[in-house]
């Protein structure tokens, strides 16, 4: 390991490689089992993590909210083939909320979003979405607005691009109340086209290789009628770069298995 990368390069977490592409649909049974996932996240486990900050990380409380486990909790997917990053996320939320008072496109923090922050390749330079960042963001409001796939990136030369996914880039879908059991929850699933996006925002990505590391970090914005400041921000700390997570692309995996008796 080179002793000049900061520490979360040093215990990379693998993203699976996928044999077989999955349909695009806001049902994650066809691959879930076979891609990276760590668990349920809600507030109390994020407390518990190294890159926790509550000024960061936060639920808000607008009046009458339920207890905090209940008011927002996800498990997050990811997998990979040669062409695409596939994202996925299971999600309880007490209410969806995609209202924006002072709504501009770019603004998907202030509404119900998830959106994965992916370096690649990974490097040792703190950067904060230059060259080599990037941010795919997803509104979770069924009715896919224009502005509901977003991508904020950077250059060689500029940095904090903001524009929507492109059509061709990306597809995703998003399917609200899944389980019968609340109107605020979701199944987000996603898959964005790794040379439309990460080749564009930095000239020394190549085509995914099993070993490749990439910086990750996932945030779930979450307002719940208010402004900027509900949000989970997982494995790692904001915008600078050098707080994203390593992720190594890997081989296939194979899903649990339970044992018999």
């Amino acid at each position: 390991m080179n002793p000049l990368l900061p520490a979360a390069l040093m215990a990379a977490l693998t993203i699976p490689r996928l044999a077989t592409p999955p349909r695009v649909d806001g049902d994650l049974s066809e691959w879930k089992e076979l891609a990276f996932h760590d668990g349920v996240w809600d507030i109390y486990r994020l407390r518990q993590a190294p890159w926790y900050d509550p000024g960061r990380n936060r639920l808000t409380a607008h009046g009458a909210e339920p207890a905090p486990e209940k008011d927002l909790s996800a498990r997050y997917y990811m997998a990979w083939d040669a062409r695409y990053l596939y994202l996925g996320a299971e999600v309880k939320d007490n209410v969806n909320d995609v209202s924006d008072p002072k709504h501009e496109p770019r603004r998907w923090y202030y509404k119900d979003a998830i959106c994965w922050f992916v370096e690649a390749p990974r490097d040792a330079k703190p950067e904060q979405f230059g060259q080599g960042d990037n941010a795919f963001c997803f509104v979770i409001d069924a009715s896919r607005p224009a502005y509901g796939a977003w991508w904020r990136h950077g250059s060689p030369s500029r940095t904090y691009i903001e524009e929507p996914l492109p059509e061709r880039a990306a597809d995703y879908a998003v399917r609200m109340n899944p389980w019968g059991t609340g109107a605020g929850d979701f199944i987000l699933e996603a898959r964005v086209a790794m040379a439309a996006t990460l080749g564009r925002s930095d000239p020394a990505w190549r085509s995914p290789r099993v070993g490749d590391q990439y910086g990750i970090q996932i945030v779930h914005t979450d307002p719940d009628g208010g402004g900027y400041g509900g949000h989970f921000l997982i494995h790692g700390n904001g915008d600078d770069d050098s707080t994203w997570s390593a992720f190594r692309l890997g081989d296939p995996g194979e899903p649990y298995r339970r044992r018999g008796e």
